[in-house]
């Protein structure tokens, strides 16, 4: 029997509301165009914000029109040429013999765990400046290394060399997410969630998680990521008394991924609980943690990103004006995770093209495109904002705006 497609749920859905396509379209903001290809089944994976906003129009929750083919509302990949995965994708999953080894060259003597954690430490920036080419660069080698020291360290130093190679395997996985390899990325979470268990590290372990969760709603599978981070935090919940200000930090990404999620599945209000919990946690990390040290915590976990989440779920649910008001309390430079804080930032981009306040809406994307291109340019989120802003404008395109859109790969 054929599973029920996307187009199938959202037509029985619409017919049982006794709403028509155009009635739906009015509701929702999405086009009669999209709705009719949807349900006809020819318009091909759908975004999963397309999909949010037809299923709040509803009164539906978004996974009810997502069921078993989920991966139809996976977001697709920007028209523009692909970095070379070939290195990484030997390194992760490499060609293995009959015996099960993989059959890879030996990188020979490693570097001392010390170093090894220096140059760890080096590609987390590089990774979180937006420098994917680089980091691409340096991430197999660091991880040939990694499981070389694993190797050869002694039974005193072999949970510090299983902990480095996990977050080395872990930032390979958060990287792969940002270049759309997601079964790639898969790989290597798995493979970093394994590795931190044998570190006996939970903080660590809670944050692969966190990443899982991330690529979950990638694919569209949001309640599945939903549920794996409730269970988590469920499971990592600690003391606030008691606490270490990373188990702080691990616990609320935990909370503010479920509340990613919740939003997304059309569930506020429990996506304000799960913000508000994450908010006591980041308010007990500033007590105890000077601003300038909390970005060595997990993702420098804060206050300030609480208050982004707020305004990513007031997106998610269409209410750009209020977006505004909440981001006029975020600083307006990154204080601590500057991924973080560019993906807060096209949050308030695509409010301010929502309400048509265009030249804005460009100042913003165009100072990400001036720090960050590398990383703006992978964004699909941001690529339609600046398809909109292309579309919606009644005055020629300015040089600024001509950029973004070469930059994005998008039509004229």
């Amino acid at each position: 029997m054929t599973r029920p497609t996307v187009g199938d749920r959202l037509a029985e859905i619409r017919r049982e509301s006794r709403l028509t396509q155009e009635q739906l379209a009015e509701r929702s903001g999405v086009s009669v165009e999209v709705i009719r290809k949807l349900e006809q089944g020819s318009r091909g994976t759908a975004r999963l914000d397309t999909l949010h906003a037809l299923a709040r129009a509803l009164g539906v929750a978004t996974s009810a029109l997502l069921g078993d083919a989920s991966q139809a509302a996976a977001q697709g990949e920007p028209g523009h040429r692909q970095l070379s995965l070939a290195e990484i994708r030997r390194v992760i999953a490499p060609v293995r013999g009959i015996d099960g080894a993989p059959l890879m060259v030996s990188a020979g003597e490693p570097p001392g765990l010390d170093a090894l954690r220096g140059n760890l430490h080096a590609a987390d920036r590089v990774y979180n400046a937006g420098d994917y080419a680089v980091a691409l660069r340096v991430v197999p080698s660091l991880l040939v290394n990694m499981r070389a020291a694993v190797d050869l360290a002694g039974d005193e130093r072999r949970a510090e060399a299983y902990d480095l190679l996990a977050r080395a395997q872990h930032l390979a996985g958060g990287l792969l997410i940002q270049l759309r390899s997601d079964d790639l990325a898969q790989t290597a979470l798995s493979e970093a969630l394994d590795t931190a268990q044998r570190s006996g590290d939970r903080v660590v372990a809670a944050t692969v998680i966190r990443t899982m969760c991330w690529l979950l709603m990638r694919q569209g599978r949001i309640r599945e990521a939903a549920e794996l981070a409730v269970v988590t935090a469920d499971e990592v919940e600690p003391r606030l008394s008691r606490a270490t200000p990373a188990d702080l930090a691990a616990w609320g990404w935990l909370l503010l991924s479920a509340a990613a999620a919740r939003s997304r599945d059309n569930r506020p209000d429990e996506a304000a609980d799960l913000i508000s919990v994450a908010a006591a946690a980041a308010v007990r990390i500033g007590e105890r943690v000077p601003a300038e040290k909390q970005l060595m915590l997990v993702g420098g976990f804060d206050t300030a990103k609480v208050q982004m989440q707020r305004a990513e779920a007031a997106a998610v649910a269409g209410d750009a004006g209020r977006v505004l008001k909440l981001s006029a309390l975020v600083p307006p430079v990154p204080t601590i995770s500057k991924s973080a804080w560019r993906r807060h930032r096209l949050d308030l981009a695509w409010a301010y093209a929502e309400l048509r306040r265009y030249g804005k809406a460009t100042a913003v994307l165009t100072q990400l495109r001036g720090t960050a291109p590398t990383w703006l340019r992978q964004q699909r989120y941001a690529r339609d904002i600046v398809e909109s802003i292309a579309t919606g404008r009644r005055r020629a395109m300015t040089d600024e705006l001509t950029d973004l859109v070469d930059l994005m790969g998008c039509a004229r």
